[in-house]
C-alpha cells in the first residue's frame, strides 16, 4: 500500500494497494518520475490521517514533535539496518529513544544487526536521512515498532521527505504496511 497525493486538491491523500500500482506501471505508456513515492493519486482507499508540514532543515526528531505541538512519545523515526544475513529491516522508535540493536536483531531473527550506511539508504528505500518513511519504499522490508506504538490513539512519523509528518492510527499504518510489535529501545 502507498500514500498518493490527490492532483486536483494537494490537501487530501489516498492510499493505493500494491497490485493497482504494479498493474498502472505495467500499462502505462508514460511513465513519471516520482517526487515522494509517499504520496500520489490513484484508486483510493478510505484511511483517516492527517498531514503535518514544517521548515525543513537539520531538525532532530524532538525539535520536530516540539514544532508540530507533539508528544515525542507519539512521535517515531524510521531506522533502516541490515542484517547479518544481508536482509534488510525497518524499525520504527520514538525520536527521544535509541535503538537496541541486540532486542532489533531478536525481533528480525537474526544475530546481529547494524544501521545501514547513510550513502546506501537513498538507493535502496528512494528515502534521504531525515525524510524516510516505513511507507512507500522501493522494496516492503520487514517493519517492525516499539511496542510503545500501541499506548496511544495516534502516531506520527515521516512522510516521506524533510519536513513532511503524517498522524494516522496504528490500524491504518498497519493496513498499509505490516508491522509488527516490539520491545526495541534501550
Amino acid at each position: 500500500m502507498i500514500i498518493r497525493r490527490s492532483p486536483h486538491d494537494p490537501s487530501v491523500f489516498f492510499i493505493i494497494s500494491q497490485d493497482f500500482l504494479n498493474f498502472h506501471r505495467r500499462h502505462s505508456h508514460a511513465r513519471k518520475t516520482r517526487k515522494n513515492q509517499c504520496h500520489a493519486s490513484a484508486r483510493p482507499q478510505k484511511a483517516a490521517y492527517t498531514v503535518y508540514s514544517y521548515d525543513g532543515g537539520a531538525l532532530s526528531g524532538t525539535e520536530v514533535a516540539s514544532a508540530l505541538g507533539k508528544d515525542p512519545e507519539r512521535c517515531f523515526k524510521t531506522l533502516v539496518t541490515v542484517g547479518k544475513t544481508g536482509g534488510h529491516y525497518v524499525f520504527m522508535i520514538p525520536v527521544a529513544a535509541e535503538l537496541d540493536l541486540r532486542k532489533a536483531a531478536s525481533a528480525a531473527g537474526e544475530k546481529s544487526v547494524a544501521m545501514l550506511p547513510q550513502k546506501e539508504l537513498l538507493p535502496l528505500t528512494g528515502y534521504i536521512h531525515g525524510g524516510c518513511s516505513p511507507i512507500g519504499m522501493k522494496k516492503q522490508f520487514p517493519t517492525f515498532a516499539d511496542a510503545t506504538i500501541a499506548d496511544g490513539e495516534t502516531v506520527c512519523f515521516s512522510g516521506g521527505r524533510v519536513g513532511l509528518q503524517i498522524e494516522t492510527t496504528l490500524a491504518v499504518l498497519q493496513s498499509v504496511v505490516p508491522v509488527t510489535l516490539a520491545d526495541l529501545t534501550v
